[in-house]
């Protein structure tokens, strides 16, 4: 029951993060990414050398996967936690359990 109390005190950080720093987190990413490309193909297309804007897309194409894999970090994380790891948790005094993954997903049994 100890580990039960400390999920409902945890509950509001647990769901600002989830729900607040992580989305958050992708919306900057995105908006950071369409300025900087933006800005480096604009600099290539100004110049008009045909290296520079070739230099330039290969930059947008790595900013772009980069972008993309922390865009899902959490995608894969809430995955990993949800469907592969099994929940294992102490039992209280009821005989109810409790883990981690019950705290962060919000589920009780």
């Amino acid at each position: 029951m100890l580990f039960l109390n400390a999920c409902d005190a945890l509950r509001p950080v647990v769901r600002l993060v989830k729900f607040g720093v992580i989305p958050l987190i992708q919306a900057a990413i995105i908006i950071a990414l369409v300025v900087l490309l933006i800005v480096d193909l604009g600099k290539a297309v100004m110049a008009g050398k045909e290296d520079e804007i070739k230099s330039a897309q290969k930059m947008a194409i790595k900013r772009a996967i980069y972008a993309a894999l922390v865009f899902f970090v959490p995608v894969l994380v809430n995955v990993v936690f949800r469907n592969i790891l099994p929940s294992a948790g102490d039992a209280d005094a009821n005989g109810e359990s409790a883990s981690a993954l019950q705290c962060y997903f919000g589920e009780k049994k």
